[in-house]
C-alpha cells in the first residue's frame, strides 16, 4: 500500500511540475508577443500561481530536489 500510495505522489509531482513549465513557457511565447495584457496571459499568469504554491508547499516538505523559479 505505501509502495503503491509513494508511486502515486512522484506522479502527481511530476504532472505538477510538468505543467507548471508549460505554462512558462506559453507565458514566455505570449510575452515575446508583447501580449501581456492579453486574457490569455492573465490566466496563465494565475495558474502558474496556483502550481508555484502548491510547488512551494513540496519544497517546504523537502519533498522535491529542485526549486522552482518565479
Amino acid at each position: 500500500m505505501n509502495e503503491k500510495r509513494l508511486q502515486q505522489f512522484e506522479k502527481m509531482l511530476a504532472a505538477v511540475q510538468s505543467e507548471h513549465e508549460n505554462i512558462v513557457r506559453q507565458m514566455e511565447e505570449l510575452k515575446a508577443k508583447g501580449k501581456i495584457k492579453s486574457v490569455t496571459y492573465q490566466q496563465l499568469l494565475a495558474r502558474k500561481m496556483t502550481y508555484q504554491n502548491m510547488l512551494s508547499m513540496y519544497e517546504l516538505y523537502d519533498l522535491t530536489d529542485r526549486r522552482m523559479d518565479d
